[in-house]
């Protein structure tokens, strides 16, 4: 436990130390301290736009199928399927390959940031879409832009590496209502975007520049990946 601890683990949560900020437990000023500290609010509003790509798929993707592409819904049932197997596997990929870094000795700021950002920049191939007619074409450019999404959502593992040791429960609670707002306003956009255009195009390149802007909130807002240390 030492060893572990002297190299970064948090061995001791469970207990608490007499006078200690564990032992009174989160005060509402660890909010303000979150929503004030650059590297979380980085990963926080990262988190939002990752978050957008998922749920364009879960919500528009089978409608742009059929509206915009033509295809009948008995075929969509079973293309919608493609994406989401290659956002498992891409899932899967990004954390092993974010691990191997880490083994190969890199730091890890540059283990964490490096397959988001080439998880985002495949994200990011969604646009390409609205250059092509071809279906196959389309479910192929889907299938790499969500298995992106999937190699980049390295979210949870980097909270686990910021997190203030005192309240990773209430940093983890911030990070999933960043997450989820981007449940209620991606529906919302695309709906408005594509009623008032009659076309996806501009819907993907929303879902596109989501992508991107996760990118830029890990390259130039979070700056080095550490764990926050709270102000008593």
């Amino acid at each position: 436990l030492k060893f572990i601890s002297e190299n970064g683990a948090v061995v001791d949560m469970d207990h608490k130390k007499p006078g200690s900020a564990a032992a009174s437990g989160p005060k509402l000023h660890y909010i303000k301290q979150l929503l004030s500290n650059r590297m979380m609010l980085g990963v926080f509003f990262g988190q939002y736009f990752i978050n957008t790509i998922t749920w364009f798929f879960l919500t528009w993707f089978p409608i742009y199928l059929v509206q915009e592409k033509g295809m009948s819904i008995l075929k969509v049932g079973l293309v919608a399927s493609i994406p989401a197997l290659c956002g498992f596997a891409g899932g899967v990929l990004g954390g092993v390959f974010s691990d191997y870094l880490i083994k190969r000795g890199l730091s890890l700021t540059l283990a964490r940031k490096l397959p988001i950002v080439l998880g985002m920049l495949l994200a990011s191939t969604i646009i390409l879409c609205n250059y092509t007619n071809n279906t196959t074409l389309v479910v192929m450019l889907m299938a790499l832009a969500f298995f992106g999404k999937g190699f980049g959502a390295l979210g949870w593992p980097v909270i686990s590496d910021t997190a203030p040791k005192e309240i990773v429960g209430l940093c983890g609670g911030v990070f999933n209502v960043f997450g989820n707002v981007a449940s209620i306003v991606t529906p919302l956009v695309i709906g408005y975007l594509v009623s008032e255009l009659h076309s996806f195009n501009a819907a993907l390149v929303f879902v596109g520049c989501s992508a991107l802007m996760a990118m830029v909130c890990y390259l130039f807002v979070v700056g080095d990946i550490k764990r926050m240390e709270l102000q008593k």
